[in-house]
């Protein structure tokens, strides 16, 4: 089980610009984070969308985080790109198990309460503390 990489570049994008205190354009960024430039623009978008960053257009335009690192969390960054966390597919609500049902399923629980944890985990760790 792994993030995926786009996670994993919005990841090194939100560090890179709560690093720095002025806007910066997406071709740096880029090359900053070792991410191309094509997919740094896609993952500037959702994190714009989601406002976590901000973007300003015009020859003074470029990309600045949107709030303090400290208020930013590994967990919000993650869940940006990915969607719901969910350790197994049947924690999800409309998730229709197969098994005889017989009360609710042992590994079911065990599964979201993994999931709580590691939702809590990643919630904990901001960008400050990686600064």
């Amino acid at each position: 089980m792994h993030i995926t990489l786009e996670a994993d570049y919005a990841i090194r994008i939100v560090h890179c610009l709560s690093m720095i205190d002025h806007r910066a354009d997406a071709k740096s960024i880029a090359e900053t984070t070792g991410v191309t430039l094509r997919f740094s623009l896609k993952i500037l978008r959702k994190l714009v969308a989601a406002g976590i960053i901000k973007s300003f257009k015009g020859t003074q335009g470029g990309y600045e985080i949107a709030k303090l690192p400290s208020e930013i969390s590994l967990y919000d960054v993650i869940v940006t790109i990915e969607g719901p966390l969910n350790i197994s597919r049947c924690v999800l609500p409309d998730f229709i198990c197969t098994r005889p049902k017989e009360g609710p399923c042992k590994f079911q629980k065990v599964f979201v309460e993994l999931s709580d944890d590691i939702t809590s985990k990643l919630k904990a760790i901001t960008f400050d503390q990686m600064m």
